[in-house]
């Protein structure tokens, strides 16, 4: 049980919860911690001082297929150098997180069964999102979601595959491994113009979508508010998985929230290109722009490349920039929800509650961060930073895409659509995106057009 101290002063009602020890290896948030560095330390030995085999540690590569002929001699292509990084991919993941569960108090004779089954449904996921076409437009999160929901909304989910469906889990220590691929080194390369586009939005984007849906929409689901604020500001489904972690939302929030910017996310990658070569702004320009409104990460490339290889440039690390701010956005979430959101009548809400309920995950995507930024890349230079980010990223990818497979085998289609609140959802993400791309719009013709600032040097991208 959870220890709470209730105090009384000045009349009013004072609880605080008590963190514990025992917390570092029972409580989800810790444990992520600790398998996310656990992966992270693995993939910088393996690279840095080769004491490993670093092919062995890399993961199985998914052939893009793209007519039915090509996915009948798939099998053809998947050697038994692909089944063997599969099975170390499963095992290494079975065992930290069955390991994981088990200091949480599951049963590993009830959680191991579950989670391979899990894992084959995932492995079905990724197969899917291989295929050429949804390869290059839809994120395999998406997938994953539908998958999950097929599953739950007609045949059911058994209840003995209940045990692995640990959404918060999985999540949470990918989030932990991604922090070692955020740089802060990017801000350099851009200076202030990238500062500007990238830090100066996003939180004005945050606060507008927060009030238009509080006080004009009158919606009273904020946890869903906040989740779809930062999908929309920052970058797509890690920023809602953070905030909403943050701000305590349900599953079926994360969910709508995601699916929501996934399929406007494509529709972005494919027009605003087309837009902005019609009106004729620069590469730079139009790049930077692209990086500061596109959700997700690839499918900013995929459109900056549409512009060219500067634009291209320029997106990228206008959304690598933008995706630190994951952390700070998750932790002012956290502590605005506890002192404000959450507080109730004749409670004081203390510094030791607010840690209580602060998502400690984020400090190990803080750390990793950081490690990565400050320790790693000047010892060892970017090259090997990208090489253990390319072993990450496949671990990343695996957790995730078990965590939206849970929240799709969690979730049912009539709870989504009384989510959706007669439309208004839909609205909050159509009218905040509109006024996320107006606002960049405009400081990147302030910062990059010529006009009052000077156009950085374009060798400070390359």
């Amino acid at each position: 049980m959870e220890e709470k101290e209730i105090k009384q002063e000045n009349n009013d009602v004072v609880i605080a919860e008590r963190s514990k020890i025992s917390d570092l290896w029972t409580k989800e948030d810790w444990l992520a911690n600790w398998i996310g560095f656990i992966v992270i330390l693995i993939a910088c030995l393996a690279v840095l001082t080769g004491a490993f085999n670093f092919s062995a540690l890399k993961f199985s590569t998914f052939h893009v297929w793209e007519n039915v002929e090509e996915f009948k001699t798939l099998g053809s292509q998947i050697d038994s150098a692909f089944w063997g990084k599969l099975l170390r991919t499963f095992l290494v993941l079975g065992v930290l997180f069955t390991l994981g569960a088990k200091l949480q108090g599951a049963r590993i004779k009830n959680y191991a069964p579950a989670f391979v089954v899990l894992f084959v449904i995932a492995f079905v996921v990724r197969l899917i999102s291989a295929e050429f076409t949804l390869n290059r437009y839809l994120e395999w999160a998406f997938w994953a979601l539908l998958v999950g929901l097929l599953i739950s909304n007609t045949v059911g989910v058994p209840q003995w595959l209940k045990p692995a469906i640990k959404t918060e889990f999985y999540i949470k220590t990918g989030l932990v491994i991604m922090g070692f691929s955020v740089l802060f080194s990017n801000i350099a390369k851009f200076g202030l113009y990238g500062l500007g586009i990238a830090w100066v939005v996003t939180p004005i984007v945050i606060i507008f979508i927060w009030y238009f849906g509080t006080r004009v929409l009158k919606m009273n689901n904020k946890p869903l508010i906040i989740t779809l604020a930062a999908a929309t500001s920052v970058c797509g489904t890690s920023a809602a998985i953070a905030t909403g972690a943050a701000a305590k939302a349900k599953k079926t929030d994360l969910s709508l929230a995601v699916s929501i910017s996934i399929i406007f996310t494509i529709l972005m990658m494919v027009f605003e290109p087309i837009v902005l070569k019609h009106i004729g702004w620069s590469p730079l320009m139009g790049g930077s722009l692209i990086g500061g409104t596109v959700d997700s990460t690839g499918a900013v490339v995929v459109a900056g490349t549409a512009l060219g290889e500067e634009a291209q440039t320029a997106a990228v690390l206008v959304k690598s920039i933008q995706n630190i701010l994951i952390g700070f956005v998750a932790f002012a979430v956290a502590v605005f929800f506890a002192t404000k959101v959450d507080q109730k009548e004749n409670q004081k809400v203390g510094a030791r509650e607010i840690w209580y309920r602060f998502p400690k995950f984020i400090i190990g995507f803080f750390v990793a961060s950081l490690i990565a930024s400050f320790v790693i890349q000047p010892l060892c230079g970017i090259e090997d930073v990208g090489a253990i980010n390319k072993v990450l990223d496949q671990y990343k990818n695996w957790a995730f895409v078990l965590a939206f497979t849970s929240i799709g085998l969690d979730t049912n289609f009539k709870e989504i659509g009384r989510q959706m609140q007669g439309g208004k959802v839909l609205w909050l993400y159509v009218v905040g995106q509109v006024f996320n791309i107006a606002l960049t719009a405009l400081v990147v013709w302030l910062l990059l057009s010529g006009v009052i600032f000077p156009i950085p040097d374009l060798t400070l991208l390359n």
